[in-house]
């Protein structure tokens, strides 16, 4: 039996760390605004929004969300300095996540200098860091999608995945570290708070859209003659499964390292727009279009996360089958534009 004074200190502390600041990096976005959203659904009080909030087409996603404070990104440095103490953990999912970005200031700017300076404020304030890296630092998957080889050979397609690939192995040679850390792979994210994203919105997105408005799907035909037009393959996870895995590593903090995020079994374009079709209650139809120059040469044909590294740092949850994850995002969110 837990004597009283014990049951008041954990309690005390459980509370405490409800009520601790958790800072999420850019917060307007796609995957931190439904991170914000999922920690208040858990009863965790003091989020600390940090982003760039100029843009009104993220607008919505942190609207009605009780947020302690907003922190621009241009001073969120500035504001560390004062704060420091008093911050719990630091989910850095801010990047610029386009994957057609061409320019080289911009992604050296914003996804490794400002995350190595993020690093280096949490090893100052003993204060557990988890980041948002990317699948794109595979590249072609030549040499598959395993988190537990080496990534030192790694050669993403586009400057996207080098810009996180870059961090990644800037972290792996770092002597000093933060208490925790871990950095997430994430791979083919759907769901909901994506709205404003337009021509990076994941598939699903886009099929509900055109299925809508015309009762068909384009997909990508293949440039490629081992693969059929829409048997290329990815790996999709739903917002809600990847959420679930970083708070886990957010409470449990063990096993520091960098992780695959994704479901570890691949399904083609075409299963994707049959899920959405079968969501609509549509007959399906299918049409298939080339794919842009512009991110020819760089298209992934597959990927599929080996997630054997999660499950040994104690990972048990299950992944939502892209069925399901279809269903639940077209009915519960798309149909009424609703975020989390």
């Amino acid at each position: 039996m837990v004597a009283p004074s014990c049951f008041f200190k954990i309690l005390y502390d459980f509370v405490s760390y409800l009520w601790a600041m958790i800072v999420v990096t850019g917060a307007a976005g796609f995957i931190g605004s439904a991170l914000i959203g999922i920690l208040l659904e858990r009863g965790y009080g003091q989020i600390i929004a940090v982003d760039d909030f100029s843009d009104i087409l993220k607008h919505k996603n942190l609207e009605h969300k009780r947020l302690y404070a907003k922190i621009e990104r241009k001073i969120f440095f500035e504001w560390l300095e004062s704060n420091i103490d008093e911050i719990q953990v630091i989910l850095h999912i801010g990047a610029r996540t386009n994957t057609a970005e061409k320019s080289q200031e911009v992604l050296d700017e914003l996804n490794i200098e400002f995350s190595k300076r993020t690093w280096d404020w949490c090893i100052k304030g003993n204060i557990p860091f988890l980041y948002a890296s990317s699948a794109a630092t595979y590249g072609s998957g030549a040499q598959g999608f395993n988190d537990e080889d080496s990534i030192d050979q790694l050669e993403p397609l586009n400057l996207y995945g080098q810009s996180k690939h870059t961090f990644d192995m800037w972290v792996q040679k770092q002597s000093t570290t933060p208490p925790f850390w871990a950095g997430f792979k994430f791979f083919n994210v759907f769901g909901p708070n994506e709205y404003h994203k337009d021509r990076m919105a994941s598939v699903i997105m886009h099929a509900f859209n055109q299925i809508s408005a015309t009762g068909k799907m384009k997909l990508f035909q293949s440039h490629r003659s081992e693969y059929l037009n829409g048997e290329q393959k990815r790996d999709f996870i739903y917002i809600k499964d990847l959420i679930d895995v970083l708070l886990f590593f957010m409470e449990s903090r063990k096993n520091s390292g960098l992780y695959n995020l994704g479901t570890g079994k691949a399904r083609t374009f075409k299963d994707l727009a049959l899920s959405v079709f079968k969501a609509l209650e549509i007959s399906p139809k299918i049409e298939y279009i080339p794919i842009p120059e512009d991110i020819r040469e760089a298209y992934q044909y597959f990927t599929e996360a080996s997630m054997v590294k999660l499950k040994k740092a104690g990972y048990k949850g299950e992944f939502t089958p892209l069925e399901e994850g279809t269903k639940d995002y077209v009915n519960s969110y798309l149909k009424e534009k609703a975020y989390i």
